[in-house]
């Protein structure tokens, strides 16, 4: 139970700032519930799919998604996750903590970066008849997805980024947006981990329950929160899940 409402908690974070969230749990797993590192990956990219799902729901309701891009970038996405899921297999559980720490640290400071810069105001750019649409769509996609499917993370920051100066999202939609591209990376990345023996299905239900509940509720108040509040969360919330790994 501990582990459930632990994962409420986080789920509550991770549906307001549009975040899959799966380095943060990842970091909780194998730092204070001490799981294996593998096993830690494999299940929270799995539980991702739920999680997603209902802060997709959510996010929909509330008007914060673009579904033909978010539908584009996440079918490149589950492609790079797959692929990138064998390649996980390869390094050592030690390694794998320090690039997975590594890796959120980079996306708190890549959101930090892009959201201070002022870009001019742009069309959204979600044309699914431009094949400037699906050349973007490609590039986010597959790497945005890959680095999912090795790190075992969502990638989020990575994603929002690519929607926002990609797509010309504002960070309203590109929050609502990444949720409905995580879900199809998660689902191909957990496939893939699942044929690895990767994944602890009771610990997979905890995991679920919990971020379920809380994503969809987080994600109410993310058109109502102020915008300032918005980005440090979504700045902090990878920073800390990568200290928690380090520090672990």
């Amino acid at each position: 139970m501990i582990i459930f409402f632990t994962m409420l908690l986080m789920g509550l974070l991770l549906g307001f700032v549009g975040a899959g969230g799966s380095g943060f749990i990842i970091a909780l797993l194998v730092t204070i519930f001490h799981i294996p590192v593998h096993t830690a990956l494999g299940t929270s990219i799995a539980a991702m799919v739920f999680t997603m799902l209902a802060g997709s729901i959510s996010h929909m309701r509330e008007r914060n998604t673009i579904f033909s891009v978010g539908l584009a970038v996440g079918l490149f996405g589950a492609i790079g996750a797959y692929a990138g899921s064998f390649a996980a297999r390869l390094i050592p559980e030690d390694k794998l903590v320090w690039c997975t720490a590594l890796m959120l640290f980079l996306s708190g400071i890549l959101i930090w970066a892009r959201t201070r810069m002022t870009l001019t105001s742009r069309p959204i750019l979600n044309s699914v008849r431009s094949s400037h649409f699906w050349m973007m769509a490609a590039i986010s996609g597959l790497l945005t997805g890959g680095m999912s499917g090795v790190f075992g993370i969502g990638s989020t920051p990575f994603i929002q980024l690519a929607l926002m100066i990609l797509f010309h999202m504002p960070m309203r939609l590109a929050v609502g947006t990444t949720m409905l591209v995580i879900m199809p990376i998660a689902l191909f990345g957990g496939f893939g981990y699942f044929q690895a023996g990767y994944i602890d299905w009771s610990l997979l239900l905890q995991v679920v329950a919990g971020t379920m509940i809380g994503s969809y509720i987080g994600a109410k108040f993310t058109a109502r929160a102020p915008k300032i509040l918005l980005r440090l969360a979504m700045i902090a919330v990878p920073m800390l899940g990568g200290t928690i790994m380090l520090l672990g």
